[in-house]
């Protein structure tokens, strides 16, 4: 097959590995695929595009929907194709090495590439990568617990280099430990034992959604927005929840931000003296006419401001517009982003008589760098808070984020609240299992259950620890190789 139908069916393989289609465990093919096309190309220039086009077709079928916010938004597509380009570049480079080498490059080369990817530009996009292919199935994901989700990337492209080796007829035989220490992972992973659980916290996450689901209906939609929480708020019968959480952009603007206006803050302070209750929820507080904050807010039973979070990674050109003058001018509709979003400054660990609460917002859910963050900090339950309101029906954001959020309680080894505006929202506990109903997409719900606090998972402790040192391997073997190229690639081995 030529190198650009593998890579094309790559990159479309893997996206169907994501929610909401799957099975995750396609994406080990996906990757072969795309691999296999890297190992028909000589040149490192070809493996360069071969890179960005599985990068460029992959993100942009995983990420189609970001069109409905302008058809500009999609090239973030072959933005992030460069990052794949840049692999396939290095790798075809490297392609007469031994088979040892190969993989060692193949697997840590990806692992080099996410670490950038993760950061640049603008913080950086953890969305597609492809350890989170694997949250659709607990026997799967769990060993994120261990290694977290980009230990698995790792695991995933170990093991697809493996078959692809195998299947140009370069097997070196060595390479069956690769299979015996993913194997060793998952084994490691199974037994040992969950950490003990505190007394558990009755929930209700309050999916209010907004007065014109997936649409704008300004002026007063965020007021609108605010009054739909509240009404549901009011439904709860005393006595019969711990904590209610609203969700990102549930409250905030000019009218209705419980920061700035205290008849909100009475209302919302009034039902948590009710029902004997804390209260979180999402607030948007305007600063000046240039900017403004994306915030948590924290509220006592007894109808205190206790604590606040700030969100600390904005959306760009969403919630803030890099080279603002110039972009506003190439396209208007970025117009509509009249202010800056502040970034907060650090992870904030809420205490609720006892039990420690972490939170993000939206976007930085998706990187597991801020939750692991809260968790390290001593966090015994995460809030994940988002709004997914601005792609539509239809759209397969909610299952890939939801998705996302599963693996990132089961790396931090934490019960999760997945509070929505119009997306989706549910409680999902420490393996990654849903703990309850979930909230339909576009509707009023009022999600109940029951979390579970206790003390983080190993990888939140130590981190990217698989991640770092197949990055680090493949570096030495690069520099070794510097020197000395070792080769035996038979003749034709690959027609």
């Amino acid at each position: 097959m030529k190198p650009v139908l593998l890579v094309a069916a790559g990159a479309l393989v893997t996206t169907l590995a994501f929610p909401p289609f799957g099975p995750g465990v396609l994406v080990v093919v996906g990757v072969v695929l795309f691999l296999l096309g890297l190992r028909r190309v000589e040149h490192p220039i070809h493996g360069f595009w071969a890179g960005f086009a599985y990068g460029t077709l992959f993100i942009g079928t995983l990420m189609w929907w970001l069109t409905r916010l302008h058809p500009a938004a999609l090239a973030l597509a072959p933005l992030e194709g460069l990052f794949f380009g840049a692999y396939g570049w290095w790798l075809t480079g490297q392609r007469d090495r031994t088979p040892m080498a190969w993989w060692a490059l193949a697997t840590g080369g990806w692992a080099v590439m996410e670490v950038f990817r993760y950061r640049v530009p603008y913080g950086g996009m953890e969305w597609g990568a492809v350890g989170y292919a694997l949250s659709d199935g607990r026997l799967t994901r769990y060993p994120a617990a261990l290694v977290g989700t980009t230990g698995l990337t790792v695991m995933v492209v170990a093991l697809a280099a493996v078959v692809a080796l195998a299947l140009v007829r370069r097997f070196d035989t060595r390479l069956w430990w690769t299979v015996g220490a993913v194997a060793l992972v998952y084994v490691v992973a199974a037994v040992i034992p969950a950490p003990a659980g505190g007394d558990p916290l009755r929930v209700a996450i309050v999916q209010g959604a907004t007065p014109c689901p997936f649409t704008h209906c300004p002026p007063d939609e965020r007021l609108g927005t605010f009054r739909q929480h509240l009404e549901l708020t009011r439904q709860l019968v005393a006595g019969t929840v711990d904590l209610v959480v609203w969700s990102e952009s549930s409250m905030g603007s000019t009218n209705a931000d419980p920061m700035n206006n205290p008849e909100v803050l009475e209302a919302i302070a009034t039902e948590t003296r009710r029902l004997d209750a804390w209260f979180l929820g999402g607030t948007d507080s305007i600063i000046d006419d240039a900017t403004w904050t994306n915030s948590n807010v924290l509220i006592s039973p007894e109808g205190e401001i206790e604590g606040r979070y700030e969100k600390q990674l904005p959306i760009p050109f969403g919630e803030y517009v890099p080279f603002r003058s110039i972009a506003t001018r190439l396209i208007s509709e970025l117009s509509r982003v009249p202010r800056d979003m502040i970034p907060g400054d650090g992870a904030v660990v809420f205490d609720l008589d006892g039990v420690k609460l972490g939170s993000v917002i939206s976007w930085e859910g998706g990187f597991s760098r801020f939750a692991r963050a809260h968790a390290r900090d001593g966090a015994q339950l995460m809030v994940i808070a988002t709004n997914n309101d601005s792609y539509g029906p239809g759209s397969p954001t909610s299952e890939i984020f939801m998705g996302m959020t599963r693996m990132r309680a089961t790396e931090l080894g934490l019960d999760v609240i997945h509070a929505a505006v119009s997306g989706k929202s549910a409680l999902i506990d420490h393996t990654g299992e849903f703990a309850s109903a979930i909230g339909g997409s576009g509707v009023q719900a009022v999600i109940r259950g029951e979390v579970v606090p206790r003390p983080a998972s190993l990888y939140s402790r130590f981190g990217d620890v698989l991640m770092i040192g197949a990055a680090a391997a493949a570096v030495a073997v690069w520099w070794r190789g510097r020197t000395v190229v070792v080769s035996d690639r038979p003749a034709r081995e690959e027609e």
